[in-house]
C-alpha cells in the first residue's frame, strides 16, 4: 500500500490600513439564490468564476492563501490579513489491489479552510478541496496583473530515496456557485521547476477551490512519499 503526501504552504503579506470595500461580479445573485434553495427547494441563475473588483487604497497590498490563512474579519467588514505559518497537506492512500491500474486516486486535505475571507461565504468543500485565493490592491490606478507561481521539486520521495514524479499530481478547479473560467485554473505539476498557476488583476480579489488527484498509472515502491510545493504571489 502506498501513501503519497503533498504539503501545500500558505503565504501572505499583511497591511495595516482598513480594507477597501469591493463589488461582487456575477455570483452575488447566485449566492442569494442558493440560500433561497435551502428554504424553497429550487434555484436558478448563472454564475461566473469568483473575481471581485476592489477599491484602490494605500498601501499597495498583496495577500495569498493556500489552505488555512489568517484574517481579523471578512474583507468587506474591514478585515485585515495576517501571516500564517501552517503547512497544509493533500494526500492519498492507494490500496495494493488498485495500485498502478490507471484509475486516478482522489486526494484529500487536512485544511479546514472552507469559507472565503472576502465575505464569509462557504466556497470550498473540505476535505475534498483546498482553498486558493487572495487579493492584489494598489494605492492608485490599474497596473499589470500579479502572478502566482508554484516552485515544484522534481519528485516526491520516501525515506529510502524512492521517487514519484510530481507530474503524477493533477488538479481540477471550481468553487461553490461558480461556473466559467477560474482565476486559478486546473492543471498538473511539472516535475521540477517554477510554473504559473494563476494571476490576479490589480484591485481584485480572486479565489478557487482545487481538487487534487494522483494519476496512479505506474507502480512505485511501497512507502510514504512526500514533497513540498511553495506558492508565491508576485506583484509588478
Amino acid at each position: 500500500m502506498m501513501h503519497a503526501t503533498l504539503p501545500l504552504p500558505q503565504a501572505s503579506r499583511p497591511d495595516k490600513t482598513p480594507a477597501a470595500r469591493g463589488m461582487r461580479h456575477g455570483r452575488k445573485g447566485l449566492r442569494r439564490a442558493l440560500i433561497g434553495a435551502a428554504l424553497f427547494g429550487a434555484a436558478s441563475g448563472s454564475g461566473s468564476a469568483y473575481t471581485v473588483d476592489l477599491t484602490a487604497a494605500a498601501p499597495l497590498t498583496v495577500y495569498l492563501q493556500v489552505g488555512v490563512g489568517s484574517f481579523t474579519n471578512d474583507y468587506i467588514n474591514g478585515g485585515q490579513p495576517g501571516n500564517n505559518t501552517t503547512i497544509n497537506t493533500v494526500s492519498a492512500t492507494v490500496a495494493a489491489a488498485v495500485l498502478g491500474n490507471g484509475a486516478a486516486q482522489p486526494m484529500t486535505t487536512n485544511s479546514t479552510a472552507a469559507q472565503s475571507y472576502y465575505d464569509g461565504f462557504t466556497f470550498c468543500s473540505v476535505p475534498g478541496q483546498i482553498y486558493i485565493g487572495g487579493f492584489y490592491r494598489t494605492a492608485g490606478g490599474k497596473t499589470a496583473a500579479a502572478t502566482v507561481t508554484a516552485t515544484v521539486p522534481a519528485a516526491l520521495t520516501d525515506s529510502t530515496g524512492d521517487t514519484i514524479p510530481f507530474s503524477k499530481i493533477t488538479w481540477t478547479s471550481s468553487g461553490n456557485a461558480d461556473s466559467g473560467a477560474e482565476p486559478f485554473p486546473a492543471g498538473a505539476f511539472v516535475s521540477g521547476g517554477v510554473q504559473s498557476v494563476g494571476s490576479m488583476s490589480s484591485n481584485t480579489w480572486n479565489e478557487s477551490c482545487w481538487t487534487f488527484s494522483y494519476l496512479n498509472n505506474t507502480v512505485p515502491a511501497a512507502g510514504t512519499f512526500t514533497g513540498v510545493v511553495r506558492y508565491t504571489l508576485s506583484a509588478p
